[in-house]
């Protein structure tokens, strides 16, 4: 049985998951096109708010929830792509590229690819996403960048043309490995509704990570198959960001409802994370179905 006190963290973490509940799909666009992948912009919503939840506890009152959230989103995401080798630094904004500048959101910018933002300098990413694909204010986007608005224009002004003159990438993704013969059978058994075949492939120690839900681990991990017995979900196989990954299907809808991904390990499954509680996932994703 859970102590007092595991009771009431449980009780003021989901108070605070529900108080951001909002906030967690624009937090989250934001992420995912820093860096150019949903499922790493969904670990740094994960970080960022967990950072956010600890926080709160050390402070007073709680300060305002949005631009509070963006900084921490902001900064966790430099940390991230530091920590992966991946250039943050910037050469010198040149002040003069201000000339011309246009406050209203590009249109392109807005319907540009999640990949696309990748190959711009950092500040440019971050400017462009900020203003204009989630339409924060000039002052906004430098409070939560940590610089000026005249800096800020001159990143909007070069990441807008940037993108507006080189065409989206069109390099493959890189191939998909030899574990699709093990996922069609986790597919086929899942869509069968046979849980205990299901079970049958579940490792000793399989970790299973319902993404912002809960965590188990072993045996409990058996159990994950009920919450699924009485819903009309269909798994399909798809290449998401280069990996295979199952989509889940609502009954009748071309479009995944969201994701899991699997790791195997000897032709049993070693862990599962299940993004079905965090569905706006899939709506900023890019993915092949096989």
């Amino acid at each position: 049985m859970p102590s007092e006190t595991q009771a009431a963290v449980g009780k003021a973490r989901a108070e605070f998951l529900a108080l951001v509940g909002d906030l967690r799909p624009e937090l989250h666009r934001y992420c995912a096109r820093l860096t150019g992948s949903v499922i790493e912009g969904e670990d740094i919503v994960q970080e960022t708010l967990a950072k956010a939840f600890y926080t709160l506890s050390l402070i007073p009152e709680t300060p305002p929830l949005r631009p509070w959230l963006f900084k921490i989103a902001h900064n966790a995401a430099i940390d991230f792509l530091k920590s992966h080798g991946r250039k943050t630094t910037d050469s010198r904004a040149d002040l003069t590229d201000v000339a011309g500048f246009e406050e209203r959101a590009d249109p392109l910018v807005v319907r540009a690819a999640l990949a696309r933002f990748i190959a711009l300098p950092l500040s440019q990413r971050s400017a462009v996403i900020l203003k204009d694909v989630l339409d924060h204010s000039l002052e906004e986007t430098a409070d939560t960048m940590g610089t000026t608005v005249m800096a800020v224009k001159a990143a909007l002004h070069r990441g807008r043309a940037k993108l507006r003159a080189e065409a989206p990438p069109d390099e493959d993704l890189p191939s998909a490995s030899g574990a699709r013969a093990e996922l069609d059978r986790y597919a086929s058994l899942f869509n069968a509704r046979d849980w205990d075949g299901l079970r049958a492939l579940i490792g000793n120690d399989c970790r299973l990570d319902l993404v912002s839900q809960s965590q188990r681990r072993g045996k409990e991990v058996g159990m994950y198959f009920e919450r699924y017995a009485k819903r009309d979900i269909r798994l399909r196989l798809v290449r998401l960001e280069g990996a295979l990954a199952l989509a889940a299907h609502v009954a009748g809808a071309e479009r995944p409802a969201y994701f899991i991904l699997l790791e195997w390990e000897n032709g049993r499954v070693i862990a599962i994370r299940d993004y079905g509680h965090v569905s706006y996932v899939a709506t900023e994703a890019a993915f092949e179905e096989l």
